[in-house]
């Protein structure tokens, strides 16, 4: 019993150093870190009975506390802080313990990642158009959207003498223009737009001066495209669509007008916008042609224009057409021009015949200009009708004017005389017409010579070189065409200069001219 008896003694003197210990830790935190590390946990157990002195019975049995149970293990993590007292009496040996480990330090923060920035504000803000109840702006997109792009643009208002800004659009938009209505008339209006992205709105864009909405009195002109300022020329059933702009302020009066009479609504149709007329024919007819008066007013002050529309179609049939004269190989016909020319001027007439045999229609004269003609080249033995048509800008008469009766090609019998020619003498000895002349090339580069020479019989002709016959050499190429003599010297070298000589013979004589060639060599 008394070796179980001794433990107990000894523990509550631990149990009290190490009570006294957490106090001593808190004035010197950094001294009892390195407590915990101490192993020798049976010495500790020594040491106490020195301090407080304990039953004889406990010191008679020292080995006790050395081997303790398994089972009072555990508690030895606790009675470690018991080498605290070391700072009372007698301070703990430098290498005795190891260096105190370092604090933990807290993680650096990291670094935040840059944002991206609003865009700049917009460029050259201007006003475009001021009425009495809108305004128009236009404006350049900012020079630096941003990394997130650009999202769109808002627009502000802010009434003179106020300093509260109302956003005119709810959402942004790409467009750089923008017309603000339901404004009053006089009020003075200051404006602004930012341009945004999804890191925000940029600086905005303002005018000096504040906008007056009113009316500008503009005075009426009517822009008549270049297309209309002539004659305007369609078919008949075609349709006519004209867009006429024309500007002025307030909004103008236009009237439309034809012959100073108002238009037939039935048939013409007009429709009239701030900034242009259309008018409008869904199918032209010959009785739409005309001249219409197209008249712009603003307060007194008046703008005219005229408009000509021409509607055409085909032309009638040439009237009258008639065989007027039939003889060896040819006819004469004559007709007058139609009674109807489709509203547009004759070009031209079409004549066309057919033989009796084959019945086809071929033509015979393109636009004939004249209402007569002579038609050639007739077959012997034949008989021939003929048909003319009408040409306008729209193109040939629907139908044809067509001769009453046939011409007969009859055959005639002829007695051929031929025409005496007094006799001539022809033969004649050769002659040169134009001589030769000197040349000078250069090696390499073919060259020509040329002369001309009649007579007759057709004389023969024989080139010579150094007073030596050219005969059948590659490089040189003789030819002879209606009297004119050519020579070529194919890539000539040094070696071909000299004296070239053309002679012509026939049985009557023979004739002969030269020349000098000199053939260069290039530095």
């Amino acid at each position: 019993m008394t070796g179980k008896t001794a433990p107990a003694a000894s523990d509550p003197a631990p149990k009290k150093k190490a009570a006294a210990a957490p106090k001593k830790a808190a004035a010197a935190p950094k001294k009892a870190e390195p407590a915990p590390k101490e192993e020798p946990t049976p010495q500790k157990e020594e040491s106490a009975p020195k301090e407080e002195p304990a039953p004889a019975p406990a010191a008679a049995e020292p080995p006790a506390p050395e081997h303790p149970p398994p089972a009072e293990q555990p508690p030895a993590p606790a009675e470690e802080p018991a080498p605290a007292p070391a700072p009372e009496g007698t301070p703990a040996p430098e290498g005795g313990l190891p260096a105190p480990p370092a604090e933990p330090q807290a993680p650096a923060p990291e670094p935040e990642k840059p944002k991206g920035e609003p865009p700049s504000c917009p460029l050259a803000l201007a006003v475009e158009e001021v009425s009495e109840k809108s305004i128009t702006l236009s404006w350049k997109a900012p020079e630096q959207p941003g990394r997130a792009g650009l999202d769109g643009y808002l627009v502000e208002i802010c009434k003179d003498g106020s300093t509260e800004w109302t956003a005119v659009n709810r959402e942004p938009f790409l467009s750089t223009r923008y017309t603000i209505q339901e404004l009053g008339s006089g009020q003075k209006i200051h404006v602004r737009v930012k341009a945004v992205n999804s890191q925000g709105a940029s600086s905005p864009a303002g005018l000096e001066q504040p906008v007056l909405i009113r009316e500008i009195l503009q005075l009426p002109k009517i822009r008549m495209p270049r297309h209309l300022r002539q004659t305007y020329v369609r078919r008949v059933g075609d349709a006519v669509n004209l867009m006429i702009p024309f500007q002025g302020k307030p909004q103008p009066e236009v009237v439309w007008s034809k012959g100073g009479q108002p238009l037939d609504s039935s048939r013409v149709s007009i429709r009239t916008t701030e900034r242009d007329s259309v008018f409008y024919i869904r199918s032209a007819q010959r009785q739409d042609s005309g001249t219409y008066e197209l008249s712009v007013r603003v307060h007194g002050a008046e703008d005219k224009a005229t408009l000509d529309i021409r509607v055409i179609e085909p032309p009638g049939p040439p009237e009258n057409l008639k065989l007027v004269d039939v003889w060896g190989f040819n006819v004469a016909l004559e007709w007058s021009p139609p009674a109807d020319n489709g509203n547009s001027d004759i070009k031209g007439y079409l004549v066309q015949k057919s033989d009796k045999k084959s019945g086809k229609w071929f033509t015979a004269l393109e636009r004939c200009s004249r209402t007569s003609c002579t038609i050639s080249d007739l077959i012997i033995g034949n008989s021939y009708s003929f048909r003319v048509y009408a040409e306008n800008a729209c193109g040939l008469s629907e139908r044809p004017a067509t001769a009453a009766g046939l011409a007969h090609i009859h055959k005639t019998k002829t007695t051929y005389q031929p025409e005496k020619f007094p006799q001539r003498e022809m033969m004649e000895p050769p002659k040169f017409t134009q001589p030769l002349t000197d040349r000078t090339t250069t090696r390499g580069y073919s060259t020509h010579l040329f002369c001309c020479v009649r007579g007759f019989p057709q004389p023969k002709i024989i080139w010579l070189k150094n007073q030596m016959e050219i005969r059948e050499d590659p490089k040189y190429i003789a030819l002879i065409e209606q009297g004119v003599c050519s020579l070529e010297i194919r890539k000539p070298s040094p070696f071909d200069g000299g004296i070239y000589t053309c002679k012509a013979v026939n049985p009557l004589g023979e004739a002969s001219v030269d020349c000098r060639l000199d053939v260069k060599v290039p530095k």
